[in-house]
């Protein structure tokens, strides 16, 4: 699940650095580079609605071979995709596809923003997406990135004036574009954000076109062009050795969770854009033509631009620190710009430069990736002037502000490692992404701190200011605490330095399912954010349920160290679902919050501190059949959620799809997108419909209908479709009323398509031979019926099912009557039933 990230060097210091990966460490070709990107004042802004959504190529080309100042706005987080390497969704998924954006842009060399937009699944239509997202929000923090960002250039991912033929958050991103772009300019508009910011107006705005916006390659050609511009992004870099589309693919890879691994191209490769707002550039070969992307356009700049020009001239590969005494004069005068947007954005890139000229390593290293508020914290610092340039450590501040005189002077190659202690201040807010510290809605998230609105991650507190000298000027230079550790495998690892709860806690289970009315232990984990934890255990207890004991005491050792308790759940006799949460009480204060991890090679180390509600149900629920087997697909949690109803689930690998293996189960279940993701399973088809006619039940769960490994889906003619139905509320009609998959061994009712999440189905077959009998039918609004979301064939002895329906969702939610319904697909044509208890009234 987890591969090692690969670390490149390319142009425009775009070596991947992050807070739990090893600091940049720029080659000669690579500062020559940022160098030039100093002289650039120029900046393009893409915009588009998901992870993903993006142009890697348009943004690699802006950003290393323009050298403009780029970044992607992308709406939304792609909370509500799918997770192709883990189990995380919602949430947690979109705290991963955050950080894989952010990869991306270390590799493309892009900065990275959002909205609070709320990614609540597919929509169909912008007049929904606008009204579950809250227009008028969403719209202010387009316009709130633009007043941030102040691009000259906007270019859209998508086509505002197409709503309707494509996802509803695509052609919603490129509407409230459109819509922003008149508005930040006026001071009416949001007022309140022009205490943090001011107004701007950018230059122009193009749609990211193609000739699939035309339908068709020849009306392509044929179209009138003279609005559109011809860029071609296959330029080679021979400073990095890679072409801008080899970058580009290597951005694109960094969208693990979603599966897009990409391999890179060479050679020419056009992109086109179409003017949509502003004027046409005179020249067709540059974006910014007619906009000053020199240092004139700022007041003051002109000396800044000329001592900039002549250390790009005068550049030494050989000796770097050579352009310091020039660099650092240019750095003074920058510092005395009116203009506080270019004056802060060139401070920051400028001291990056001469820390690089300078082979300059400053590090700030805790002994633990954990700290409590009130703890006191030890430091291992390490200094190292790597050049003949003349630097003292004036001075460091710690996160407190507290500023410790040093009066080292760093000679050339001299390593200075000491110590350091601070105290964690009593009021430091616990890292957590800070769009999930407060409840959120089915569209927006909602973010307290108006600050924070648009940044890609919650800035970190924990900070060490290294106060040096050069040239008699003193220059602050900014690193976040890491913990790092060795690995005997991977080497040297960093991890981010987070602030914490004294503990932590969580139900092991996100959802349990009671089949019955017996009881069950419940564990719950208890986390240690420091040493000796004593405290106790506790979960609420709602009506008509029992949990016994009431608290449980627990002592944890060590800070990281997991101690597991255990309860005793009595469920009701009736069917109930309820929400039960942990409790730790310690001296007398109540934590209940989790601590969870997300762990990939790709991204930084997360830790998310958050509420963390488990789902309990009591299920009135009918089974035939025991053993099931689960073909694992894209990643879900089927396989869990089965168990929990009393299946015996064995995961089976395509090498031991055998018609030997698959006699002992009562039904074969293809986990979903495996016929889109599993190769191997386009040999064993043949294999899994003789299971069928041998009396087997096969269930296909959802397949795109792209990108497809295998010939035949089923046994008889069925070709799948993009039709599916969003409204998770939509009306289901049963076609087949007295079908067996309604009836038996449960009967079926309209209640157990209540509290269904984020969708009915996708993806659903659209034609079909005359051997299948639909289900279920069922649509969105103003829409015609669907009626291929389950579909059952008679094959031989056996039975072929292929489902849209999103199961992969509703079991992590608990919905009862999905289990109800997939139980009955396990069980149809089997004999031996086996009776839960029967329900009291």
């Amino acid at each position: 699940m987890k591969k090692l990230i690969l670390f490149l060097c390319i142009i425009a210091l775009v070596m991947p650095n992050s807070y739990a990966q090893q600091p940049k460490k720029p080659n000669a070709a690579e500062i020559h580079e940022s160098i030039k990107k100093l002289s650039f004042l120029g900046s393009v802004l893409y915009l588009a609605a998901h992870p993903d959504d993006e142009n890697t190529k348009l943004i690699s080309y802006m950003a290393n071979n323009v050298k403009a100042r780029t970044a992607y706005l992308s709406l939304t987080r792609g909370d509500g995709g799918q997770n192709l390497i883990g189990p995380e969704i919602r949430e947690l998924l979109g705290v991963i596809r955050t950080e894989e954006l952010l990869a991306a842009r270390r590799t493309d060399g892009g900065e990275q923003f959002f909205t609070r937009a709320n990614d609540f699944g597919y929509s169909k239509h912008p007049d929904e997406t606008l009204t579950i997202w809250d227009k008028d929000e969403v719209l202010s923090d387009v316009v709130l990135a633009i007043r941030n960002f102040q691009p000259d250039v906007i270019i859209n991912r998508f086509d505002h004036r197409t709503p309707g033929t494509t996802h509803g958050h695509h052609t919603s991103s490129a509407m409230l574009s459109v819509e922003a772009f008149n508005l930040t300019n006026d001071a009416s508009k949001y007022p309140y954000q022009l205490k943090n910011t001011s107004t701007w107006q950018p230059k122009r705005m193009f749609l990211n076109t193609s000739w699939r916006f035309y339908g068709s390659e020849e009306n392509f050609e044929a179209a009138d062009k003279s609005k559109l511009m011809e860029i071609d992004t296959g330029v080679f870099f021979p400073s990095s050795g890679l072409s801008n589309t080899e970058i580009s693919a290597l951005s694109r890879s960094q969208h693990k969770s979603q599966g897009f691994g990409n391999t890179g191209t060479r050679g020419s490769s056009l992109e086109y854009v179409e003017l949509i707002k502003g004027d046409m550039p005179k020249d067709p070969t540059n974006i910014f033509d007619g906009i000053d992307t020199s240092w004139n356009r700022v007041k003051g700049g002109k000396a800044i631009g000329n001592i900039l020009a002549q250390i790009e001239a005068e550049y030494d590969f050989k000796n770097p620190s050579a352009s310091i005494p020039k660099l650092v004069k240019a750095y003074t005068l920058i510092q005395k710009l009116e203009d506080t947007h270019w004056k802060t954005l060139k401070t920051e890139d400028i001291k990056n430069v001469i820390a690089a000229c300078a082979g300059l390593y400053m590090e700030a290293a805790a002994t633990h990736n954990w700290g409590t508020a009130n703890e006191a914290i030890q430091l291992q610092i390490e200094v190292i002037n790597r050049s003949n340039a003349l630097i003292t450590l004036e001075s460091i501040t710690n996160p407190n502000h507290v500023t410790i005189s040093k009066n080292i002077n760093l000679n050339n190659n001299i390593k200075f490692n000491f110590k350091e202690t601070y105290t964690i201040n009593t009021d430091t807010k616990i890292t957590t992404p800070y769009w999930l510290t407060e409840p959120n809605s089915l569209g927006m998230y909602t973010v307290k701190d108006k600050s924070l609105i648009g940044k890609p991650e919650t800035p970190r507190s924990q900070n060490i200011i290294f106060n040096l000298v050069m040239q008699n000027i003193t220059i602050p230079f900014t690193k976040p605490i890491i913990y790092k550790s060795n690995d005997p495998v991977k080497g040297e690892l960093y991890k981010p330095f987070e602030i914490v709860p004294i503990v932590a806690s969580q139900l092991v289970e996100p959802v349990l399912i009671f089949e019955n009315d017996t009881p069950k232990q419940v564990a719950v984990q208890v986390t240690a954010g420091r040493d000796q934890i004593e405290g106790t255990v506790s979960l609420n207890t709602p009506n008509g349920w029992t949990i016994s004991p009431k608290t449980l005491p627990v002592s944890v050792a060590h800070r990281g160290e997991t101690k597991t308790v255990y309860f005793t759940v009595m469920p009701p006799k009736n069917q109930s679902e309820v929400q039960i949460t942990s409790t730790v009480t310690v001296n007398g204060t109540a934590y209940n919050k989790a601590l969870i991890e997300i762990d990939y090679d790709h991204i930084p180390f997360q830790t998310v501190v958050l509420p963390k509600v488990s789902k309990f149900v009591r299920l009135d629920i009918i089974k035939k059949g025991e053993n099931i087997g689960y073909i694992q697909g894209a990643g879900d949690v089927v396989p869990e959620s089965l168990r929990q109803i009393g299946y015996h689930v064995a995961v089976i690998n395509p090498d031991d799809i055998t018609a030997s293996n698959l006699k002992r189960f009562d039904a074969i279940v293809i986990g979903i997108r495996a016929y889109n993701t599993v190769e191997d399973l386009a040999y064993k088809q043949n294999t899994l419909f003789d299971y069928v006619k041998q009396g087997g039940n096969l269930i296909v769960q959802y397949n795109t209908n792209r990108g497809l490994k295998v010939d035949t889906l089923a046994p008889y003619t069925l070709e799948l479709s993009r039709d599916r139905v969003t409204d998770e509320h939509a009306e289901v009609t049963f076609l087949n009323p007295k079908h067996e998959l309604l009836n038996t061994p449960n009967t079926i009712t309209p209640e157990d398509f209540k509290g269904w999440t984020q969708e009915r189905g996708l993806y659903f077959p659209n034609k079909w031979g005359k051997e299948f009998t639909p289900i279920l039918g069922m649509h969105d609004k103003n829409e015609t019926e669907k009626s291929g979301s389950l579909l059952v064939a008679k094959y031989g002895k056996g039975y072929y099912m292929y489902t849209g329906l999103s199961f992969f969702r509703e079991f992590p939610a608990g919905v009862s009557g999905a289990y109800r319904l997939f139980a009955n697909m396990l069980s149809i044509g089997k004999e031996n039933i086996s009776t839960q208890p029967e329900l009291h009234d």
